[in-house]
């Protein structure tokens, strides 16, 4: 682990200083995002970076010269329309050329980009609109509704365009200016304002898994620090990347879109994730390495095999939170390895390379010169290997600060003591593995006895018309302090059809008796965050035993 360390950070550190000998002669700094863009457009004109796939669709190209040109425009446009450096707009939309677009004109201009989920709508869009204080905001014609929706409520918000997709066809957007004719002509030079390495250069709103969002300030030499991820993964320059999680949030920025600008190697994207046609999107664009996040290696794996589940060009999978339960059965079923890693918006970073240690984990405790983490209690003492408790985090190089935009109160409460608390209940075996286990306070008690979530939702896959599957509790019916009820929140398959008692039967063949869910909940598709993590929050809060959707095994007799 200590060897593979060092010679990533000499990657690093080495494409540092080339870059910086390289950028000198321009008088750009390798820090900045869109100074970086800038040296590569002149560099490798008509290399091709980004490639955005729409089913079927003509597929969306974007070369170092087409990008530095039309974030040039759009840095131009939101400097004439009035934003100063340090000034926030929002982007609302799925995954299109225009995010990353937008990400470059933001530290071209030295304004501050806000991605924010595109399935928000209602209070939650205008929560984060008027949290963050965006003065302007791009958002796709498909979201229109929801932005004529919440406009009148944030009053600020002045400057609107929009971008004509036609994913779903034509929309009326005539009160808003088109995005397209901004990026399509004008002077497409760079203007270069001065910028500090702190300066903001983007927010990025929490999953809000267990209730609203914060968002936490990046500044601009986090996209440097985000993009050397691809040598701790052991990207080679003939790799092919995909990711269909959302820009919106810190994974597809850090472990695909910043790496690929960095390294010079082609990354695709979806619009959106789909377990459907993973596989085929991999086949078409030769894709050898991908992302995952939590659940999604659950949905993939509870999709029934086929024959050909291990013809693919996969080599790695980059994930954050496979399910020890399907670990290895994953890796050998789709002929992948999986290197699993662990990281927040906020902070702290370690790994598990692929064929190294315990399957399950994410990494060891020390990447020695870099991060330590540890285990503590409620009191804040170490655990000892094997005991429970949070994972929390600290630099051993510069300090461990969180700025949370706005909320200096909450961000001094994330590294109190000079340590990052994650929030995060996981433990340590004897060698210095770590295990991730539950969200704090989202553990699962029953009778007496911890319920592994992630083998319970397991034998629940292995139903054939279940694809994605999620246990939570909920107050004991029986009043018992610190138990839960389990619910086992499902969704079919396309074209399929779910039976809760078909669901009950199986796991009263295949689990312990205090292992099965009190509870069957159907839903057409899980609330998920950005992150693809299943809202926790919003299921707890919106449970009701008496809905139509929820089943119990009295309530089937």
């Amino acid at each position: 682990m200590e060897i593979a360390y060092w010679r990533s950070l000499a990657k690093v550190a080495g494409m540092m200083v080339g870059a910086q000998l390289a950028m000198r002669r321009w008088h750009l700094s390798p820090i900045l995002l869109g100074e970086f863009v800038e040296l590569q457009a002149r560099r490798f004109p008509e290399k091709k970076i980004f490639i955005f796939e729409n089913e079927g669709k003509p597929d969306e190209i974007l070369t170092y010269s087409e990008l530095n040109r039309r974030s040039n425009r759009l840095a131009r446009e939101l400097k004439r329309r009035g934003l100063r450096p340090g000034d926030r707009f929002a982007l609302l939309m799925r995954n299109h050329p225009e995010v990353i677009v937008s990400f470059v004109a933001a530290s071209r201009a030295g304004t501050v980009a806000v991605p924010i989920d595109p399935r928000s709508k209602g209070d939650i869009l205008e929560y984060t609109l008027s949290d963050s204080a965006a003065r302007a905001l791009i958002f796709a014609d498909y979201l229109v509704d929801e932005v004529r929706s919440v406009l009148p409520r944030v009053p600020e918000l002045k400057q609107i365009l929009v971008l004509n997709s036609r994913d779903e066809g034509e929309k009326d957007t005539h009160e808003f200016d088109p995005v397209d004719e901004v990026l399509s002509s004008g002077p497409d030079d760079a203007e270069h304002p001065k910028i500090g390495d702190m300066d903001p250069f983007e927010i990025i709103y929490t999953s809000g898994t267990t209730g609203k969002p914060k968002g936490v300030v990046q500044p601009n030499n986090s996209f440097f620090f985000r993009s050397g991820l691809g040598h701790f993964f052991g990207y080679r320059r003939d790799e092919v990347l995909y990711n269909g999680l959302s820009l919106t949030h810190g994974n597809a920025q850090a472990v695909t879109a910043f790496p690929a600008l960095r390294m010079g190697i082609p990354a695709v994207f979806s619009r959106r994730f789909t377990k459907r046609r993973l596989w085929d999107i991999t086949r078409k664009y030769g894709v050898t390495s991908f992302s995952l996040l939590g659940g999604m290696a659950a949905g993939i794996y509870n999709v029934p095999p086929r024959p050909d589940d291990s013809d693919n060009p996969v080599r790695l999978v980059v994930s954050a939170g496979t399910p020890r339960a399907i670990f290895e059965d994953f890796e050998r079923r789709f002929n992948v390895k999986i290197l699993e890693w662990y990281g927040a918006v906020e902070g702290g970073f370690t790994y598990r390379p692929s064929g190294r240690g315990p399957a399950g984990s994410f990494g060891k405790a020390r990447i020695p010169g870099l991060i330590e983490f540890k285990i503590v209690d409620a009191e804040d003492q170490e655990c000892a290997p094997g005991v429970m408790g949070e994972l929390v985090s600290r630099m051993k190089v510069g300090s461990t600060k969180v700025e949370y935009h706005g909320k200096a109160e909450a961000s001094d409460k994330k590294t109190r003591g000079g340590w990052l608390r994650s929030g995060d209940i996981g433990h340590q075996d004897k060698n210095g593995w770590l295990f991730f286990d539950h969200r704090k306070g989202g553990e699962l008690r029953r009778h007496g006895d911890f319920i592994p979530a992630d083998f319970v939702e397991k034998v629940i896959g292995e139903v054939s018309e279940v694809t994605e599957v999620y246990l939570y509790g909920v107050p004991a019916a029986s009043g018992a302090p610190g138990e839960s009820d389990l619910v086992a929140a499902v969704a079919p398959g396309e074209g399929m059809t779910i039976e809760p008692k078909k669901i009950f039967e199986h796991c009263q063949k295949s689990l312990p008796a205090n292992f099965v869910p009190s509870y069957v909940q159907v839903h057409p598709e899980i609330p998920k965050t950005p992150s693809e993590r299943p809202k926790d929050h919003q299921l707890k809060t919106t449970f009701d035993p008496k809905a139509e959707n929820v089943y119990s095994r009295e309530k089937l007799k």
